[in-house]
């Protein structure tokens, strides 16, 4: 069987954010929101990526498509840098690479038809005449599980779960090879999650797509991710496959993020040991020399304040940034 080729390849991306005070708006520090961040995905894959609220998954999708402008690092799509490139450069990317929004209601425009959202992609790109962008848009409306007649009516007129398909229709307008899901379940209700991740794995099965998918849901990112990344505190600290990571998790954060998830049997529930982590967590203002997790592990060694762990390849690449494996 042939080896999938590589669709996008981060290394070392970084993105701060400049914090600044005064009457001369002097920076005086950097929110360090992602931090020499390195990983890649294969075409036709998924690649989750979870961790707590503020870990930086968030910022490491916006920062990938260009939505943030990369602070240093590289952003290799197709075999390409695009990391540096300029507004006008990135048009021809824009239409390859689209991203599914966390809020379906804040990611629409209230004053548009839902028609005239899905169809504005078209129109930017300039994809298509009157009669064709009408079919075309009727066309996705059927795919995400809407009626063409939705078309004429507006975000309001929606549930959540209806709204997230029309930003899904959105992401889908231009033909895109790769899609950022920034957490497209986490707003809706549970009985509508499952749908709306079993319409986004029948697209990638249909279209070729290739998934970052963004979630804080753990049982569900393992249904729809080929590999996981656990991002704590702007850095990667473990990347496997997913079957390897729910199997045999090594860092001691990913431990304890899969021990809080529920198990629906009560025995099995019982005899499962959750991990509870102790400690705030660091600014990202000023984390700790280090390893950055070393506040709230029990394993800390006196390395870990001194020395930052890189991610190191434990053989079916599965990657931990951990002292304990060294």
């Amino acid at each position: 069987m042939k080896e999938k080729e590589t669709l996008i390849e981060i290394k070392d991306l970084t993105k701060f954010f400049p914090i600044k005070k005064g009457i001369f708006n002097k920076k005086i520090s950097n929110v360090k929101a992602v931090d020499e961040v390195s990983f890649s995905i294969k075409r036709g894959e998924t690649l989750g990526l979870v961790g707590e609220s503020g870990c930086g998954k968030t910022t490491t999708g916006r920062t990938i498509i260009k939505l943030y402008e990369p602070t240093s690092g590289q952003i290799i799509y197709e075999g390409k840098d695009i990391a540096k490139l300029t507004h006008a450069q990135m048009m021809p990317y824009r239409k390859k690479m689209q991203m599914i929004f966390q809020d379906p209601y804040a990611s629409l425009n209230a004053r548009m038809t839902v028609g005239d959202i899905i169809g504005e992609p078209i129109d930017i790109h300039k994809l298509m005449g009157k009669k064709e962008r009408l079919e075309r848009i009727h066309y996705l409306l059927n795919r995400v599980g809407l009626n063409p007649d939705h078309a004429n009516r507006y975000p309001h007129e929606f549930s959540g779960g209806q709204r997230q398909r029309v930003g899904i229709a959105r992401a889908l307008a231009v033909q895109p090879e790769f899609i950022v899901c920034d957490e497209p379940i986490s707003a809706l209700d549970v009985s509508i999650q499952a749908q709306v991740v079993n319409m986004l794995e029948d697209l990638q099965n249909d279209l070729g797509l290739t998934y970052l998918f963004i979630a804080h849901d753990l049982s569900m990112v393992k249904h729809i991710s080929t590999n996981i990344g656990v991002m704590y505190l702007g850095k990667l600290v473990e990347i496997a496959s997913s079957n390897e990571l729910y199997k045999n998790p090594l860092h001691p954060y990913t431990k304890a993020l899969l021990s809080a998830i529920p198990v629906p049997d009560p025995d099995m529930a019982a005899s499962n040991k959750r991990i509870m982590l102790e400690g705030e967590i660091p600014s990202p203002i000023d984390p700790p020399p280090g390893c950055r997790f070393r506040g709230r592990c029990k394993y800390a060694k006196p390395i870990c304040a001194e020395v930052q762990p890189q991610l190191k390849d434990l053989g079916g690449d599965h990657k931990v940034a951990c002292h304990l494996y060294e």
